[in-house]
């Protein structure tokens, strides 16, 4: 997630935005929780329309969007979201291999730039959703990453806009600050304390974890950062009041829960990525 260029540059944002932001994440957050916590086909259905959202805005980003290509997307990452939600996971990779390699072909001079955002809006729709399929532990991790993400973002806004300091990478990003990035790692460590204070998941390797997925969603952020530069964007839309786009919002969770499927797939399989990655 994106961390607020004025806090991190150490300014104070407009508070009319940081109303919005508040607002809006008063209202999403819970939200997103309760349809977590229900999981099946709801929280398939949602994760399916954030990343046909995903696809769209990173099509506009990169000046590639068109009614064609968007709806072909659209359409090939709807089969995708319906198959692994009831079990067909062969079938929804089948279906995105062919399906993304005919909808990337059909941007011709945008071939990469099409390819490298359907693969983005594919990741992120099957890590999400598998993640919580796993019947055992699927909600205690999707919380886990959420929420690490969250910290993340919540502690570098405080920490870079209270503190300030060098920039951390100005060329991608000019207004984030080291200060933010430390504030935001060891927010994060504090969600594993939490969780392991609970009796979910033992201390040790949930700090590890944390520290892995901290770092890996300001990554995300920063390849989102430098995606928009490069095509001078600001935002990657309008959708969210205060947040601008999904990619905006989402881009740390993105990487983060990408990295969680594949740490608990290689540690417990598939269908218990879950347990993988909060068992130990």
């Amino acid at each position: 997630m994106s961390e607020p260029d004025a806090a991190s540059a150490g300014g104070k944002p407009a508070p009319s935005n940081l109303v919005m932001r508040v607002l809006a994440a008063l209202v999403l957050a819970p939200l997103t929780i309760a349809i977590a916590y229900a999981g099946g086909w709801l929280w398939a259905l949602l994760v399916t329309l954030v990343s046909i959202g995903l696809f769209a805005e990173w099509l506009m980003v990169v000046g590639a969007a068109s009614t064609a290509l968007t709806g072909a997307g659209t359409i090939v990452i709807a089969m995708m979201g319906a198959a692994v939600a009831f079990g067909g996971l062969k079938t929804s990779v089948i279906v995105g291999l062919v399906g993304g390699a005919v909808v990337t072909l059909m941007a011709r001079g945008k071939f990469v730039w099409a390819a490298t955002g359907f693969a983005y809006a594919a990741a992120a729709l099957l890590a999400s959703i598998l993640v919580r399929k796993d019947l055992v532990n699927g909600f205690s991790a999707l919380m886990f990453v959420l929420l690490v993400v969250w910290a993340t973002d919540i502690g570098g806004y405080f920490a870079g806009r209270s503190i300030g300091g060098p920039k951390l990478w100005p060329r991608v990003s000019p207004k984030k600050t080291w200060a933010g990035a430390f504030g935001g790692f060891a927010a994060s460590l504090a969600v594993a304390a939490g969780f392991a204070a609970c009796g979910i998941g033992k201390l040790i390797p949930l700090l590890l974890i944390s520290a892995i997925l901290s770092v890996v969603s300001a990554l995300g952020d920063l390849f989102e950062s430098a995606v928009k530069r490069r095509f001078g964007v600001k935002d990657s839309s309008h959708l969210i009041p205060g947040h601008g786009g999904l990619m905006d919002r989402l881009d740390g969770f993105v990487a983060a829960i990408l990295v969680a499927w594949i740490i608990g797939f290689l540690r417990h399989g598939v269908h218990s990525a879950g347990s993988g990655l909060m068992v130990w």
